[in-house]
């Protein structure tokens, strides 16, 4: 070995460790949010423990990747909050780290290398998505290692790549079908760029690889009715309706850091219009593709594009530094920091790192009101963190009138929920008591149904007395559920003992049906 490439290795190594070190930062950040936070599980992780405890090929709201891993971290770590909350700061510390790797394949030198995993590090939507349990974080991980392993093959060739591609995509798809978009912008990018290698089996071989391993949700959804594709409409037309298309480009620039704008244009630029970038401008492609998806859809929440930033800050670093020549150490080195700094500014506003008032004081320093895409009503918190309050409150409650019914009444007794988030903290919570079992209409809940046991009493959590007294003899208010910060809809929440249905329950069931 000679000496320049002893020197080219030795800098390398260095360099690897400081990308190895701002990951691990990036972990040390979540664990420790987690473990002195006063915040508790978010709505959707109890939903996500449910479905770990009933694993299937699909559910109605999301494929069944994300819930397989929950289910081995459950058996491995337990279930506190900081356990289920692992594996996803794994993978965005994973993320972080695969962006200065794409950052150095692209032709950058230490300072882009940088850059780029600090500009992941820093972006608002990952240093939210990486605080909970979902399948999002795994999405980031997807898309990043799809674009590393793009560029890759494009350096190097290496036929050999395709097959890993074709099982990163499948199980992304496994995992969320927004991957869909990303293999859209590589299917039309090979088309637009590289015709040729269409000629060889590589990409086809990716393809059937991928298509293969989604098959068992696409089964599932055909002996399911489609369900994931009623909930997405239904989420589309009702959810999501006041989404506008100028919302969404608007808060491209919010999620990923007002600061770190002008790195992702970079990125942008460097794959489309540089000549030192244009070997990868399939890169651009697959941003542009998955933009114009979204875009068409109109009602698309702005986070569905994030995935795709890693490879853009990855590339704008690259160009910055190109850009910059001489200078590159010094201005790049200031860059860094107020990207740092921005993440730092930012942080409070994505992950709870604040204590509850402590938040409310700094958002009304900032001038910045709660907020929502679900079309809530709010209070003094954005949903993201009222959706982490009033979930023991609410078990607690129903486990109180439960225990104050009948013996006999408790032998036919089930716990009935307007949505999946209360179900799943009645779950929860209640596992250390006798509490009977919790069915709900929403999402994968209708489908798991009523039980087959006769149903004598059903404690019923919200909803009108007048519309339960339709299909029961008699209903009574039994308790109401009170949180302090939680979601205002959650709040003071009545809970009804009814007792002896009208109609059989398979007939009322139906009714109960909502995909959303």
């Amino acid at each position: 070995m000679n000496s320049d490439s002893l020197q080219k290795k030795t800098s390398f190594g260095h360099e690897n460790s400081l990308l190895l070190l701002i990951a691990f930062l990036k972990l040390t950040f979540h664990v420790a949010v987690n473990s002195l936070s006063s915040y508790g599980y978010f709505r959707d992780e109890f939903y996500y423990l449910a479905c770990s405890d009933r694993l299937d090929w699909g559910f109605v709201d999301h494929p069944p990747l994300s819930i397989a891993i929950l289910s081995i971290s459950r058996a491995v770590l337990g279930d506190s909050l900081v356990a289920i909350r692992f594996l996803p700061a794994l993978a965005g510390a994973t993320t972080v780290y695969l962006a200065g790797l794409m950052a150095r394949e692209l032709g950058g030198g230490k300072s882009a290398r940088i850059l780029a995993a600090v500009a992941v590090f820093a972006a608002p939507i990952l240093l939210g998505m990486n605080s909970v349990y979902s399948m999002n974080s795994f999405d980031f991980l997807v898309w990043s290692l799809a674009a590393y392993l793009l560029i890759r093959i494009i350096k190097t060739g290496n036929q050999q790549l395709w097959p890993v591609l074709g099982a990163i995509l499948g199980l992304g798809l496994m995992n969320k079908i927004g991957v869909l978009w990303l293999g859209a912008g590589i299917a039309l990018g090979l088309l637009m760029l590289h015709r040729d290698w269409l000629m060889a089996k590589g990409p086809w071989i990716a393809g059937g690889i991928a298509l293969l391993m989604f098959l068992p949700y696409v089964v599932w959804n055909v002996a399911n009715d489609f369900a994931h594709l009623e909930f997405i409409q239904n989420a589309t037309s009702e959810k999501y309706s006041s989404l506008t298309v100028v919302k969404f480009i608007s808060e491209q620039i919010l999620l990923q850091s007002p600061v770190s704008f002008p790195l992702w244009i970079g990125g942008l630029w460097l794959f489309f219009f540089s000549d030192s970038g244009k070997q990868f401008r399939i890169l651009g492609i697959m941003y542009a593709t998955a933009f114009a998806i979204l875009v068409i859809n109109q009602q698309s929440k702005a986070e569905y594009l994030s995935p795709a930033y890693p490879m853009l800050f990855a590339g704008g670093a690259v160009w910055l530094e190109q850009a910059l020549k001489a200078r590159a150490a010094i201005l790049l080195s200031i860059y860094v920091g107020l990207v740092a700094v921005s993440g730092a500014i930012l942080s409070p506003l994505a992950a709870p790192v604040l204590s509850v008032e402590s938040y409310i004081a700094y958002a009304d320093m900032l001038g910045i009101k709660p907020s929502t895409a679900e079309n809530k009503d709010l209070a003094e918190l954005p949903q993201f963190y009222a959706d982490m309050f009033g979930w023991e409150e609410l078990a607690a409650t129903v486990i109180t009138v439960h225990a104050n019914l009948s013996p006999e009444e408790k032998k036919h007794c089930v716990i009935y929920t307007q949505n999946y988030g209360e179900a799943g903290a009645i779950e929860f919570f209640g596992k250390r008591f006798e509490i009977p079992r919790v069915i709900s209409g929403h999402n994968s809940y209708y489908l798991w149904g009523p039980g087959t046991d006769s149903i004598g009493v059903v404690i019923i959590v919200g909803g009108d007395l007048n519309d339960h007294a339709r299909n029961f003899e008699s209903v009574e208010l039994a308790a109401q559920s009170q949180c302090r910060y939680c979601m205002p809809y959650e709040n003071n929440l009545p809970i009804f003992v009814a007792r002896k249905l009208k109609r059989p329950v398979q007939e009322v069931w139906p009714f109960t049906k909502n995909y959303s």
